[in-house]
């Protein structure tokens, strides 16, 4: 992992240090990439400022994976033979503690059609926090509990794209590990993400994230249906007692229609289409105006 106070030129400014810095090294990882796959030169991302760039570079030269400036002077970074010779394994060292982090660094190697794996460290906050504050520099308890709350573990079961990804207790290990380790590293080797395999992780992201938007939209209508509702009934003189139980049960029926929703109960045979001519929250509202209807009906009518 490289990192770097500088500005950055052709990023936004308003990004925080610490997410320029994260772009820049995915911008140099890249090409990095392209150069080792295509066989091509090895030159700077545009974006990418000279300094980052250049710890970039000589991180590449610590590792073995380019020859010295001064051996091809004029003819830019040279690969090495063990660069070229045998399985090369990148290793990203960070918390990449939400999954979009990750995702990014899946996009580029299903980009070049290079294989990934996830090793997920699993540790106690309590182990956490005492290994932090033996650090030469350590960060804010805060900081930590944070983190704790933030960071998302692979789901293997929910997105395709993290099958290779194996998850250890970071605070026990054993020979068993190791070998476990080892296996991932292997299995992944030998699959490496093609270019041409369908996106089944971002058609599965972008379901849920129409999902998280009809539950959202259809929440807000569903209240203020149940405002109308509870007006209506009161300016038809429904008694007080009666208006509490009438409130109870409309919520009760929204809770219930809502978990429906985030299931996909009420979205089986729907599709999220963006477009002036669909709105999946609109599709489906009416069921519950109509449920909603027939509940206040039974107190104005008595």
């Amino acid at each position: 992992w490289v990192r770097g106070p500088s500005p950055l030129r052709c990023l936004p400014p308003q990004l925080p240090r610490w997410k320029r810095s994260r772009r820049e090294l995915l911008q140099c990882l890249e090409r990095f990439l392209r150069a080792l796959v295509t066989g091509g030169p090895l030159s700077a991302p545009a974006t990418a400022t000279q300094p980052a760039w250049e710890r970039f570079l000589a991180c590449c030269h610590g590792q073995g994976l380019l020859s010295s400036a001064e051996s091809h002077a004029g003819a830019g970074p040279y690969w090495t033979h063990a660069a070229t010779s045998r399985p090369l394994y990148l290793i990203l060292d960070d918390n990449f503690y939400y999954q979009s982090m990750r995702y990014e660094v899946y996009r580029l190697a299903r980009k070049y059609s290079l294989s990934f794996c996830q090793l997920f460290l699993e540790c106690p906050l309590e182990c956490c926090l005492q290994r932090n504050r033996l650090r030469s520099h350590p960060l804010p308890d805060q900081t930590i509990y944070l983190m704790a709350r933030k960071i998302e573990m692979p789901d293997l079961k929910k997105n395709a794209w993290e099958r290779n990804s194996l998850v250890l207790k970071s605070f026990d290990c054993t020979s068993e590990d190791n070998e476990q380790i080892i296996s991932l590293l292997a299995t992944a080797l030998e699959n490496p993400v093609k270019q041409n395999e369908e996106n089944t992780e971002q058609k599965e992201a972008d379901r849920a994230t129409c999902a998280a938007s009809t539950v959202h939209q259809a929440d807000q209508t569903c209240r203020r249906i149940i405002s109308q509702t509870m007006k209506d009934a009161k300016d038809k003189n429904v008694l007080p007692g009666d208006m509490k139980s009438l409130s109870e049960e409309l919520n009760k029926l929204k809770a219930e229609f809502l978990e429906d929703l985030r299931q996909g109960n009420n979205l089986k045979k729907q599709i999220c289409i963006q477009s002036q001519y669909f709105d999946p929250a609109t599709s489906v509202i009416s069921s519950f105006q109509h449920k909603a209807t027939n509940v206040v009906n039974k107190y104005i009518l008595k």
